[in-house]
């Protein structure tokens, strides 16, 4: 039996009814599948969306080695480095272009997916990620410039930011072979040579003596300069990119005041790993907690500390 194609939508169900029982049956069984493989996917994607994080961290350190592997193949391989510039005047070399393909690419075998930010491929909308609640945050190589020095203060950083704050941090420092990882309520660790270790930051006052003061390698300016005059005979601890956060989390050094830019992939990841090792992240402005996915992906000036007492 055959339908005019003008035939009117709302007999539609009536015609079929009056078609042989056994082609009515197949249709109304292929629809009941269909809903049914409908009703199972929104469960499974809920799922996902509630995975345990911390079944991620296997995954992504294995990522964020790759990562960094792949930067070494590059800094172990060249006496000198193929340095491009970006739009914000910082290096691009090879390296974070072979590291950002490893990460995105790792990322995306994940069993959940979320949008990738990544220093390598940033412009997205501010229309568009302003609706993201997950998302994957991205460095494929912080400290750029101590890259390049050859001094290998360098990082791989991975952070989940779930409404703002990130929820998730690896930070991997391919040089040192130390790998850092932290999930919110789960504490903050450490691998190195084959040993896990707890992180807990040094409890301390600002008005205590001696306080080891953490300072970048290439952006002391005389605001942090202005900062550290204020405290009672600090003791400066030079170092390069996530790792002045790491230090802290260690418990080795007790502040770290970035009163210069940041983006907020070079923060995200560490963050995480100081904050659930005791510490603390403050927007230097309203001395609240450094938050994520605004509409510049600037970072404010900020203050980051150890177990700060009142």
């Amino acid at each position: 039996m055959a339908f005019r194609q003008n035939a009117c939508l709302s007999t539609f169900p009536d015609r079929l009814r009056r078609l042989p029982c056994t082609f009515y049956d197949f249709f109304t069984f292929a629809a009941a599948i269909y809903k049914s493989k409908e009703a199972n996917q929104k469960k499974t994607n809920m799922e996902k969306t509630d995975i345990r994080l911390s079944s991620l961290i296997v995954p992504l350190k294995k990522i964020a080695q790759e990562a960094g592997e792949a930067i070494l193949e590059v800094y172990q391989s060249a006496t000198s480095f193929e340095v491009e510039e970006k739009k914000d005047l910082s290096p691009l070399t090879v390296a974070d272009k072979k590291s950002n393909a490893v990460i995105c690419d790792g990322l995306e075998t994940l069993v959940v997916k979320y949008p990738i930010v990544s220093e390598e491929n940033k412009a997205i909308p501010y229309d568009i990620r302003k609706d993201f609640n997950r998302f994957w945050l991205v460095d494929p190589l912080d400290g750029t410039k101590e890259f390049i020095k050859r001094n290998g203060e360098f990082t791989v950083n991975i952070a989940l930011v779930e409404k703002g704050r990130p929820v998730l941090g690896i930070v991997y420092a391919p040089v040192l072979d130390e790998m850092y990882w932290a999930v919110k309520g789960e504490g903050a660790f450490l691998e190195k040579e084959g040993r896990t270790s707890k992180l807990k930051a040094a409890s301390f006052q600002l008005t205590d003596s001696g306080l080891r003061v953490v300072c970048s390698r290439s952006h002391l300016n005389p605001d942090t300069q202005a900062y550290v005059d204020q405290l009672n005979e600090p003791d400066l601890v030079p170092k390069g990119s996530s790792l002045k956060f790491l230090i802290l989390a260690k418990g080795e050094a007790h502040a770290y005041p970035r009163l210069g830019p940041t983006m907020e992939w070079d923060t995200g990841a560490a963050q995480i790993v100081l904050e659930e090792a005791g510490g603390l992240v403050l927007n230097n402005e309203d001395m609240k907690p450094l938050t994520y996915n605004k509409e510049s992906l600037l970072n404010p000036y900020f203050l980051a500390y150890g177990d700060l007492q009142s």
